[in-house]
């Protein structure tokens, strides 16, 4: 072998080995467990990646209980004479927080996008606590500042977040993603959210916020992003299915019908007494044997369980 040709394998190697580094090292922040359960309230997800084991797609599930110290944080804001900050910390004990978000585009780039916004996202999360017991649609206005000034306008996140609380109440805001979708036991069949609980806004990333007090540095913006509201639905029966997820679900389609339509409340039809595990299982697999996928598919299953 020559030395031009010896060089180039030792490149090779060398890239491999940083490919396959990347990947473990994105694999970690993917969640330890996808499921989560608070109360009669089932949470279950997961992402499958067009190319392999990473793709632009995530999810992080935030268990307030489980993640961080309440009690503590509970002591300290009361020591400190913030009585409302501590009331609003112990109310999480009695929710569980969702991320789902979709990077436009699925390749190993993209993955490292995802990989900023969870880093991102958590340790907005922290501070949220800190300063008002709960998180806020202020962490997404920063979130949407900071991806606006570093990234292009073609490379913009979907998210939604969303809490779910014991009650069944789910609270969120949509930025880009697909609207949730709800399965009733009571009518067995997906029913429509109204229209006015279903405030959407641009991506994050694609226009700077309104809300930013950094503003007016934000000279030559064709457009401003206005202030984000939360969403409320309630999952009131038991059996009841709430359905999270991104473009690679909401777009999938066979010869221009989309599995979200049928075939999804089929699916769900059959496997209505499942636990929410299990039904996310059965959709995945119904919508793998669709059609081929063209996008990651990130999918959270809610199920108000008996």
């Amino acid at each position: 072998m020559s030395k031009i040709e010896s060089a180039g394998s030792s490149y090779r190697d060398s890239d491999n080995a940083e490919l396959e580094n990347f990947v473990q090292t994105f694999k970690l922040l993917r969640p330890r467990t996808c499921g989560a359960r608070i109360g009669e309230i089932e949470i279950y997800g997961d992402s499958v990646f067009l190319n392999g084991e990473v793709g632009g797609d995530h999810m992080v599930l935030v268990d307030f209980e489980k993640r961080y110290d309440l009690e503590n944080r509970i002591r300290i804001a009361e020591v400190e004479g913030r009585p409302e900050v501590a009331r609003k910390l112990a109310e999480n004990r009695d929710r569980i927080g969702v991320l789902i978000a979709d990077v436009c585009g699925h390749q190993m780039t993209d993955a490292l996008v995802a990989a900023m916004l969870h880093q991102a996202f958590l340790t907005g999360v922290l501070y949220e606590l800190d300063r008002f017991g709960e998180v806020t649609t202020r962490l997404f206005e920063n979130l949407n500042s900071r991806f606006s000034r570093s990234m292009s306008i073609r490379k913009y996140v979907t998210v939604t977040y969303g809490e779910v609380s014991r009650s069944g109440a789910f609270r969120f805001l949509l930025a880009g993603s697909p609207k949730p979708m709800v399965y009733s036991a009571e009518f067995d069949r997906c029913v429509d959210i109204a229209a006015d609980r279903l405030v959407g806004y641009f991506p994050l990333g694609m226009f700077p916020s309104e809300a930013d007090v950094d503003v007016a540095k934000n000279l030559g913006a064709l457009k401003y992003k206005p202030r984000y509201t939360v969403n409320e639905v309630n999952l009131m029966g038991i059996g009841d299915v709430l359905l999270l997820m991104t473009d690679g679900v909401a777009e999938h389609e066979l010869d221009d019908v989309t599995f979200v339509g049928s075939e999804l409340e089929g699916t769900i039809r059959a496997n209505k007494h499942a636990s929410a595990r299990e039904i996310f299982e059965a959709v995945r697999d119904a919508a793998l044997s669709y059609a081929q996928p063209s996008d990651d598919m990130t999918l959270v299953v809610v199920k108000r369980a008996s």
